[in-house]
């Protein structure tokens, strides 16, 4: 079992990311822990595709990277105890899902439950699930965005923790807006990481404490980054 995080246990809390494509939201991190701006270092990338270029990134930064197929297991809670067993090993103090394109079987979200978070492009409870910015723009919707949650054994259901706003634009198609949100994901994630990393917000059995007072609402992003 991990340490307990958001009890300051760790001085220097370690991340195990989670990803399955190219990386962008690891390369955020990896980022902000180069400038100071997140009080952490990355423990391991993990990823269910051996060919994913988050893995390439990863290591260009000096970070072990692992790939596992979920093809050479009899189950999707095998291939899941292997995966956590390798993060476990890692290190991790806390896991971030980055892009991370596979359900969690709900033994491995309870043993790491308060120690997962997931990056998801909608502003939860919308649009759970995949093709959000599609979605978003098939229902005319004028406002769209980010969330980052606590994950649970509820699919894109864990209590959120924060979230950023980015309007839809006429003549947007699922392309454009899904770069505009990404690029908003990427200081999004890094202040939430940071906050968790820090002690700062914690899950509890219903909902976020940020430093001590339950969140009535997620807090928001603003336009120069800090989170309220």
């Amino acid at each position: 079992m991990p340490p307990d995080v958001a009890s300051g246990a760790s001085e220097c809390p370690r991340i195990a990311v989670l990803a399955s494509g190219r990386g962008t939201n690891l390369q955020a991190l990896l980022d902000a822990i180069a400038d100071g701006r997140l009080r952490a270092s990355i423990s391991g990338v993990f990823s269910d595709r051996s060919g994913a270029p988050v893995l390439e990134r990863a290591r260009d930064a000096g970070v072990p990277a692992c790939a596992m197929d979920p093809a050479r297991f009899d189950s999707r809670r095998a291939f899941d105890l292997a995966m956590f067993d390798a993060v476990a090993a890692s290190g991790a103090d806390f896991v971030v899902c980055a892009g991370y394109l596979r359900l969690l079987d709900e033994v491995v979200v309870e043993r790491w439950r308060g120690r997962m978070v997931n990056i998801h492009p909608s502003l939860l409870p919308a649009y759970k699930g995949l093709r959000t910015h599609q979605r978003a723009l098939d229902d005319g919707i004028d406002m769209h965005g980010a969330s980052v949650h606590f994950v649970t054994p509820d699919l894109d259901g864990g209590p959120v923790l924060a979230q950023v706003r980015v309007p839809v634009l006429p003549g947007d198609d699922a392309r454009t807006l899904a770069a505009r949100v990404l690029e908003r994901e990427h200081p999004l994630l890094v202040a939430c990481v940071d906050m968790i990393a820090q002690g700062t917000a914690r899950l509890v059995e219903d909902g976020v404490m940020l430093e001590g007072v339950r969140l009535l609402a997620p807090l928001q992003l603003a336009a120069n980054n800090t989170l309220a």
